[in-house]
């Protein structure tokens, strides 16, 4: 049966996570799932009905998101160690890592910081930041704006990443998401403070940073991202599901799993 607990941040920020499955994780079996920004772990829940049978899955409330305490700083490498904070409270070391968007990032970042793990899945999430940093300029005013520019950007921007989800899985999204402007602000601060050059430099170095197996999953094809990953991470899988948009895991979770047992099983 499932659990709720919680844990501390070497900061002292109070992390909810949960542990889905029978018995208690173990050596070479926990899968390890992180959310995107506004969401939370139950974002994961067509998935986690799927996987636990095959492994104890731990799902993580990133910090300013679901039931995790509202403390900032929000950048990734802070949550990269709420991350590791949780996974030394179960005691679990050699996890497989799966982010999905924000969470992508997030598990990036664990691996580029030493942490252990036995490998990483990032889902829909590029790690070169140029593309998104002249998006959300564009948009910086209503970021910072009036909660009600705040709320209506952010819903146009979730609404264009539903692409081809079924409309109960979009309601069901929205039931598990939060957007609050803090947070999404924290986030994005250093893509909107740093300049193009030295965001390319951090960007660049987080990537080269990763040598653990690393499984880059995306619902639709960026020209020459393929290219620019391979180049910092020589060792990464780059795989394109056409057509399937930013919640591949969720558009086909049936394939997603299989998919994640295969790359698992190769480890």
């Amino acid at each position: 049966m499932p659990r709720v607990t919680t844990t501390a941040a070497a900061d002292g920020a109070v992390l909810a996570y949960e542990v889905i499955g029978d018995g208690e994780p173990g050596p070479g079996e926990t899968f390890v799932l992180v959310h995107g920004i506004t969401q939370c772990g139950a974002a994961w829940d067509p998935v986690i009905g799927l996987l636990a049978p095959v492994g104890p899955v731990l799902t993580v409330d990133l910090r300013g998101h679901g039931a995790s305490e509202r403390r900032p700083p929000y950048d990734l490498f802070t949550m990269a160690g709420d991350l590791d904070a949780v996974l030394r409270a179960v005691g679990v070391d050699d996890a497989l890592l799966i982010g999905h968007s924000l969470g992508g990032l997030v598990v990036s970042a664990y691996a580029a910081a030493g942490y252990p793990a036995r490998g990483i899945v990032n889902v829909d999430q590029p790690l070169e930041a140029g593309g998104f940093k002249e998006m959300l300029a564009t948009v910086e005013p209503m970021l910072r704006g009036t909660k009600e520019q705040f709320d209506g950007l952010v819903e146009r921007m979730f609404a264009l990443l539903d692409g081809p989800l079924p409309d109960s899985e979009r309601a069901r999204l929205r039931t598990v998401s939060s957007p609050e402007q803090e947070v999404m602000l924290g986030v994005w601060d250093l893509v909107l403070t740093t300049n193009a050059d030295d965001l390319a430099a951090l960007t660049d170095g987080l990537a080269r940073a990763v040598t653990l197996p690393y499984l880059a999953l995306h619902g639709s094809d960026a020209p020459g991202y393929e290219e620019w990953l391979t180049a910092r991470v020589p060792h990464a899988t780059y795989e394109t599901w056409p057509d399937h948009g930013h919640y591949p895991h969720l558009v086909d979770p049936d394939r997603f799993v299989a998919r994640i047992e295969a790359f698992d099983g190769e480890l």
